[in-house]
C-alpha cells in the first residue's frame, strides 16, 4: 500500500474546527475528564491538592440535577472513592475568552451544599495569583461548607506535561492517552489558549506611562495591573513546564492579599510607570524579579546573591567572575557595601577587564551583588513575534538560562585537621589573588619578580581565603 505523509493520523481526541464555543467547552472537558479517570497519576497530581483522596477516580459529563423547580446541568462531576470514603465536586468549564459568571457560581455552591458535595471547581482561561484565590467576586457566606476552587487551563496543560516529561507515567498505554491530551490542550482550536495579550487597555496604558499621564483611578491602569498579573502567574507556568519543577509567583509580605496587591502595581504603574513580579524557582539562590519599565520600554530580568562572609573585596568579586564565566557581556553587575545606599555598578564586560572598578572604597565590605539583564520591550498588545508578552517571556528564559541558574550560594569550607609539625599551606587562589592573576597561573610564577616581573609582596595574615563557587550542576541536572 502506498501511503501519502500528508493523511491526517488517527486521534485519540480529534481537533474539531467546527465553531461553537459550547460545542467546544464540552468537547474540551469531556477529553479532561475522561484522561483524569483514566490516568489516576494524572488524576492524582490534580485532585490530591484540593483535599480529594488517592482512590478511585470516576468523572461525568453534563449531570442532570433538580434544586427546587430548577433544573441545572453542570459541566461535569468528579467523584472519588477509597475505604468506604468519598469525595466528589462539581465541574463548570469555559474556553476561549469566555469569562466565568458569578450568578452561575453561585447556584453551584448552593447545589454542592444541598447535595453534599466538597467542592466546586472552575476551568477557565482566567489565572489566579495562589490557590486562595478566584478570579471572580463570590459571596463568602457559601464557602462555609463548600470549597470553590479555580485552575486555568495552562495550569492543567503543566500539570500533564510534568507528569508525562519528569515524573513519568508508569503505564505506556496511559502515557499515550495523556500525550493525547497534551497535544489537544497545545492546539488553539481546543479553546485553551496559553496567554493571548494584555487585553484592550494595552496601548493606552502603554502610551500614557510613556507621557507620564496615568492616574490610579483609571479604570485601564486596574485593568492592566490585572493583567500583568496573570502574565506572571503565566511566566511560572511556562518555567515549570520547561524545568519540571513547580516555580511559582513570590510576593510581598505586604502584598500577600489580591487587593494589597493589585493596589501596589496599580501604584507604581501611575507614579514609576513600572511593573513587577517575582519568581520563585526550586533550589536557586534568591527569586528571578521581572521589571517592566514602561518609560524607557525596557525588560529588566535581576536577581541578588550574597557575596562571601570571608576575604577581601578583590576575592568577592573574584568568586562572582568565576560563576559568571558563561555570561554576557551586558549583565549588570552591581557591588552592594556595607554602610552604603547605592550600588557600585558596572557592565560585566567592564568588570572582566577590571574588577577594582566595583570595588568599595575605604575598604568596605561588599555584602550583595545584584545582577540584571536589560532589553527592549515590544509594543504590540497580543502575544505575537514582537509583541510585549514575548519580550517579557523571553527576557526571563534568557536571564535564568545565561545567569541565574549557573549561581551558587556561596558555602563556607569546613575547617581542616592540621597535623602535628605541618604548616598550613596558603589556598592557590589567595595566592593568585595576590598576585594578580589566574589560580593556573601559579606554577609560571618561578620566583620573585621573574618570568612576570612580580614582585611577591609578605604575607598578610588578615587575608582570608578566598571562597571558591561549587561545581554541582544546575538545578534539574
Amino acid at each position: 500500500m502506498i501511503k501519502d505523509e500528508k493523511w491526517p493520523v488517527a486521534r485519540l481526541i480529534p481537533i474539531s474546527s467546527a465553531s461553537g464555543v459550547e460545542a467546544q467547552e464540552r468537547r474540551l472537558a469531556s477529553a479532561l475528564l475522561a484522561v483524569m479517570s483514566s490516568v489516576p497519576e494524572f488524576g492524582y497530581a490534580l485532585l490530591k491538592p484540593l483535599g480529594a483522596p488517592v482512590g478511585k477516580i470516576e468523572t461525568f459529563i453534563e449531570v442532570p440535577f433538580k434544586m427546587g423547580d430548577r433544573a441545572i446541568r453542570p459541566d461535569g462531576v468528579i467523584t472519588v472513592t477509597r475505604a468506604g470514603k468519598s469525595w466528589s465536586a462539581i465541574v463548570e468549564a469555559k474556553v476561549a475568552s469566555n469569562q466565568l459568571d458569578a450568578a452561575q457560581m453561585n447556584t453551584y455552591l448552593d447545589l454542592a451544599r444541598e447535595l453534599e458535595f466538597q467542592a466546586v471547581l472552575s476551568i477557565s482561561n482566567q489565572y489566579v495569583t495562589s490557590s486562595t484565590d478566584y478570579p471572580i467576586e463570590i459571596d463568602g457566606r457559601k464557602l462555609r461548607r463548600t470549597k470553590l476552587h479555580h485552575w486555568s487551563w495552562i495550569d492543567l496543560l503543566t500539570v500533564a506535561i510534568v507528569e508525562k516529561e519528569y515524573r513519568g507515567i508508569g503505564d505506556p498505554d496511559q502515557a499515550y492517552i495523556l500525550g493525547e491530551l497534551i497535544r489537544y490542550l497545545s492546539d488553539p482550536r481546543s479553546g485553551a489558549v496559553a496567554f493571548d495579550g494584555m487585553g484592550p487597555s494595552w496601548v493606552a496604558v502603554r502610551d500614557g506611562a510613556r507621557e507620564q499621564t496615568l492616574r490610579k483611578t483609571d479604570p485601564a491602569v486596574l485593568a492592566v495591573a490585572a493583567r500583568w498579573d496573570d502574565l506572571v502567574r503565566y511566566l511560572g507556568l511556562s518555567l515549570t513546564s520547561e524545568l519540571g519543577r513547580e516555580v511559582k509567583p513570590a510576593l510581598a509580605a505586604a502584598e500577600k492579599t489580591s487587593a494589597a496587591r493589585r493596589q501596589a502595581l496599580i501604584d507604581s504603574l501611575a507614579s514609576t510607570g513600572r511593573l513587577y513580579g517575582d519568581l520563585q524557582i526550586p533550589n536557586v539562590t534568591s527569586p528571578l524579579s521581572v521589571i517592566a519599565d514602561l518609560r524607557s520600554r525596557q525588560i529588566i530580568a535581576s536577581t541578588s546573591i550574597d557575596a562571601p562572609k570571608e576575604g577581601t573585596s578583590r576575592g568577592r568579586v573574584s568568586w562572582m567572575l568565576r560563576q559568571l564565566q558563561g555570561a554576557p557581556d551586558n549583565v549588570k553587575v552591581e557591588a552592594k557595601a556595607a554602610y552604603r545606599s547605592t550600588p557600585i555598578a558596572a557592565p560585566l564586560s567592564a568588570v572582566r577587564e577590571d574588577p577594582s572598578v566595583i570595588y568599595p572604597e575605604a575598604g568596605r565590605e561588599i555584602r550583595v551583588f545584584i545582577l540584571s539583564l536589560s532589553s527592549n520591550a515590544g509594543l504590540k498588545r497580543d502575544d505575537s513575534r514582537g509583541s510585549f508578552v514575548e519580550s517579557v517571556v523571553s527576557a526571563t528564559e534568557r536571564f535564568y538560562g545565561e545567569v541565574l541558574q549557573k549561581l551558587r550560594a556561596w558555602k563556607a569550607a569546613p575547617p581542616k585537621l592540621k597535623k602535628s609539625g605541618e604548616q598550613e599551606e596558603t589556598p592557590a587562589e589567595t595566592v593568585a589573588d595576590i598576585l594578580g592573576i589566574e589560580p593556573t597561573q601559579i606554577g609560571e610564577v618561578q620566583s620573585p619578580g621573574e618570568s612576570r616581573g612580580l614582585e611577591l609582596p609578605p604575607p598578610d595574615p588578615d587575608v582570608a581565603d578566598e571562597p571558591s563557587a561549587p561545581t554541582q550542576g544546575p538545578p534539574g541536572t
